[in-house]
């Protein structure tokens, strides 16, 4: 059972097509967890930038599989690179994003037996 994430945009835009929702959830595994990474790695090195490219590729999956509370920390984190904040402003809204997509790719792994 789903905890932190739904599929109601996945479902709406695709039909209900079971291999089109197997495939966003592959996509989210593959590559959001390697988005935080980049984003963590931005903020150490105080690359703005690379922080907000992480963040703004992350942010259209993270609205399709219904996380809202996670696309809310992305919006946090885009105005943060803008404003070009510091580091110790925004480190915690990471950390809180990086907890929700572990808590979550554990869910699909388990949830699509990947």
């Amino acid at each position: 059972m789903a905890l932190t994430y739904n599929l109601l945009k996945v479902n709406a835009i695709s039909d209900n097509d079971a291999q089109f929702a197997r495939q966003v959830v592959t996509l989210f595994i593959e590559e959001v967890p390697f988005e935080i990474k980049n984003m963590k790695d931005g903020l150490r090195k105080k690359n703005h930038q690379k922080v907000y490219h992480a963040a703004h590729k992350i942010k259209p999956t993270l609205d399709l599989l219904g996380m809202d509370l996670a696309y809310e920390d992305v919006l946090t984190i885009e105005a943060w690179t803008r404003a070009e904040g510091k580091k110790k402003e925004i480190k915690e809204v990471i950390k809180s994003l990086k907890l929700q997509v572990d808590q979550t790719v554990r869910e699909l792994i388990k949830d699509y037996n990947l």
